[in-house]
């Protein structure tokens, strides 16, 4: 039914009218009213449950950081059987993020490119809706990222200040250093300079549960020096990953994807490198209470399994809803269940 949805109507959309398009209807089902009854169609399994960064997960399949940007449809998406959601890009200042046209489908890749720019509220509004989440018990996870206006030189007090406020309020929070779309951004994975960002931010989380996300584009050893630094930071995992600025192995057009510019690309595509870095993440920290997240390509049960079994604690997605519809995870947790 969603697939013919999807080919006959909302792939003629535009992508990000699509998704506000769908969070109106994801806050609609995190009502009072309407989540217990869709709850009661896909609440995770029992037996799904994972003990990890102190809180219970109902399931190990979350929702990665850029879907829900703004902590708006956490209910919904709770509601779906997702196991947790992490919120954000949030920045410490509120910003529009990049100008539009900065979201593409890669249909025959069953991918996406994107390059929002980190578009949100801010931390102080984040932090407002957390604090009502949190009330109502909502596993959830803050990523935090550099304000645009802010040098790349003073980035550090940027998180810290975000950290300040998102901590008290998020189940954990996520160091962003990974994504293609802020200028600077990705340079602050350099071990040098990112010790002391980590260090900063790891003092101002306190007792919140601190991780940091990095780039599939890392050469392998920088993957490893990064896992090493966060273990001896005692920071408590590591996301593994982000979106790729790689073109290659692409089935779209070359000549479209060359038209819709640069920007990360998201699903598919990025899957084997996101494998390879969970590997070498893994060998790197072999420690379990290490809490690592695997993203990047995740669409099947068969994808979750892969990356549970090659040492994920919890696994996140985003691109697969687009493509697979609102009770995709439904369908990984039934499949997650029975296997």
């Amino acid at each position: 039914m969603y697939d013919l949805l999807f080919r006959g109507v909302l792939k003629r959309l535009d992508p990000e009218l699509a998704h506000k398009l769908g969070m109106v209807v994801l806050r609609a089902a995190g009502t009072r009213a309407i989540a217990p009854i869709v709850s009661r169609l896909t609440a995770p399994d029992p037996s799904l449950a994972v003990e990890a960064l102190g809180r219970t997960f109902p399931s190990p399949f979350g929702v990665a950081a850029g879907f829900d940007k703004n902590a708006v449809g956490v209910r919904g998406l709770e509601a779906l059987g997702f196991g947790h959601v992490e919120i954000g890009t949030v920045t410490a200042i509120p910003q529009p993020g990049n100008d539009r046209p900065r979201l593409f489908r890669l249909v025959a890749d069953r991918g996406l490119i994107n390059r929002m720019g980190f578009n949100n509220a801010g931390a102080t509004a984040a932090a407002r809706r957390l604090a009502r989440l949190r009330r109502r018990g909502a596993v959830v996870g803050a990523n935090i990222g550099k304000s645009r206006v802010v040098d790349v030189e003073n980035a550090t007090g940027d998180y810290v200040r975000s950290a300040s406020v998102l901590a008290p309020l998020a189940d954990y929070l996520a160091v962003n250093v990974s994504s293609p779309n802020t200028p600077g951004l990705r340079g602050l994975q350099a071990v040098e300079t990112l010790r002391p960002l980590l260090e900063a931010v790891r003092d101002a989380a306190g007792a919140t549960p601190l991780l940091v996300k990095i780039a599939p584009d890392l050469p392998d050893d920088e993957v490893g020096a990064i896992a090493r630094m966060a273990a001896e930071l005692h920071l408590d995992g590591l996301i593994a990953t982000n979106t790729t600025i790689s073109r290659e192995g692409l089935r779209t057009d070359a000549a479209a994807v060359e038209r819709m510019g640069a920007g990360g690309v998201s699903g598919p595509p990025v899957k084997a490198r996101s494998l390879e870095v969970l590997r070498l993440v893994r060998e790197a920290v072999p420690d379990p209470s290490f809490c690592v997240i695997s993203a990047g390509g995740v669409e099947t049960a068969r994808d979750v399994r892969d990356r549970l079994e090659q040492g994920a604690t919890l696994v996140q997605g985003y691109t697969g809803f687009i493509y697979r519809g609102p009770f995709w995870a439904r369908q990984i947790n039934r499949e997650l269940a029975r296997s």
